[in-house]
């Protein structure tokens, strides 16, 4: 039996007398590994995106929001608003809510003197900050790894509105970072007016410069670029109909979620005038989504991902296997009459097995190695189509190269096995 050392110089030498041939095959497992990587890539990427967006969703906190529907070019509710009003009463109505999180947004220009910056203007509760600091999103530049976050640990000057505030609808606001630096340019913001559209503004607060901790995150948060009102505020100076809020019930019981969100549905369909169809079935104009909601939802993402990878990769196995068979069926074509010397001085038919299995594996295993290297030099290309978002997994690497090693050994075993079943006497006749 030949030396391991002999037997790979025999199957170099076999690869280097069709160079062109062995480089196009090798493209084949090259695509098709880019192309897995390339593909975990996105997948993480949407489901740390997707994970990240709800991670300060607590398990003991029910979502709640409007349904939209496209109608003339834009999205609107379905059916009646989820009303302020709405969100104020709830806790007093639902037994199992503890307290309710209101929320509104909408474009508003900002000036102060000559300084004019159109931003997205956030309606928010006296608690926003506390929120904040639970769900772990962002945090002051530079902050202690393991140091507990509060509502201070966000203000670089000044205060958050009161619930007093929020309440009696009073003119006040507090600004992102930037914001303040863009409106008032190394002057001292607090106890200063800014006018919203045409309203007049306090300036109570100013936060710390922010940085956002999740990377999914990075492209779609802009921290230091916010603009805080109070939410009965917000809604009295930036719109002229009554908007739909986005509400966060916190329940008294976590344990009692399906039973909290039951009643919720109640409230709603009761303060909306939904009756009971004849199906039997109502049809809500709201939304309910909790964390379970959620990991349901992801559970079963990932279980359709791992289908779309497994199918990728049987696909890329094929794709490259097919080429690797095939150059190897013509090379054992043309070298018969080799293959018949090489018996006839005493190679056995393992050797001349091993030497074109061998031959196989190289094509794939350069191919492998080149395939990821494109792959892993393409993610920022595939994050550009996923609005900035495509993680590396440490398993995608190992699992892409093994991917095209099975292809060389699978696809490769059958010119290898025709390879060392020659006759002798038949190959040395071949021309």
């Amino acid at each position: 039996m030949m030396r391991p050392t002999e037997l790979g110089q025999t199957a170099l030498r076999g690869l280097e007398a069709n160079k062109l041939r062995a480089g196009l095959t090798t493209l084949g497992i090259i695509i098709g590994v880019a192309s897995v990587i390339g593909m975990l890539a996105l997948g993480n990427g949407a489901k740390a995106a997707v994970e990240a967006t709800f991670r300060g969703l607590g398990s003991d906190v029910v979502q709640i929001s409007a349904k939209q529907a496209l109608e003339n070019g834009e999205f609107g509710p379905v059916g009646k608003i989820l009303s302020y009003q709405e969100g104020l009463n709830m806790p007093s109505q639902v037994d199992l809510v503890e307290s309710v999180t209101l929320s509104i947004s909408g474009e508003g220009k900002v000036r102060r003197g000559r300084n004019v910056l159109d931003l997205v203007v956030t309606g928010a509760g006296a608690e926003t900050l506390r929120r904040q600091a639970r769900a772990l999103r962002v945090q002051p530049v530079e902050w202690s790894e393991g140091e507990r976050l509060t509502q201070d640990s966000f203000l670089w000057l000044g205060r958050f509105f009161t619930p007093a505030e929020v309440i009696g609808g009073a003119e006040v606001c507090v600004l992102g970072n930037k914001t303040a630096r863009d409106l008032f340019e190394g002057d001292h913001p607090l106890d200063q007016v800014v006018w919203v559209n045409r309203s007049r503004c306090l300036v109570i607060g100013v936060l710390t410069e922010l940085e956002v901790t999740d990377p999914a995150l990075r492209n779609r948060l802009r921290p230091n670029e916010t603009f805080y009102m109070p939410i009965s505020t917000a809604i009295r100076i930036l719109f002229d109909q009554e908007p739909s809020i986005s509400l966060a019930a916190r329940v008294s019981d976590e344990g009692q979620m399906r039973e909290a969100s039951d009643q919720i549905r109640t409230y709603l369909r009761d303060r909306h005038s939904i009756e009971r169809r004849e199906d039997g079935l109502y049809k809500d104009d709201f939304e309910l989504t909790t964390r379970r909601d959620i990991l349901g939802a992801q559970q079963e993402s990932a279980r359709t991902f791992a289908f779309l990878l497994t199918a990728m990769a049987v696909v890329s196995l094929v794709v490259g296997g097919i080429g690797i068979m095939n150059v190897m069926l013509v090379s054992v074509t043309e070298r018969t009459r080799e293959i018949g010397i090489r018996m006839a001085v005493g190679a056995e038919p393992r050797d001349i097995l091993f030497q074109f299995l061998l031959e196989a594996v190289l094509i794939s295993a350069f191919g492998g190695i080149v395939g990821a290297s494109v792959g892993v030099l393409s993610i920022p290309l595939a994050a550009s189509l996923n609005e900035g978002v495509a993680l590396l997994a440490p398993t995608s690497l190992p699992l892409a190269f093994g991917v095209a090693l099975l292809s060389g050994v699978v696809f490769g075993l059958y010119p290898a096995l025709r390879a060392s079943r020659l006759d002798p006497i038949a190959a040395l006749r071949h021309e």
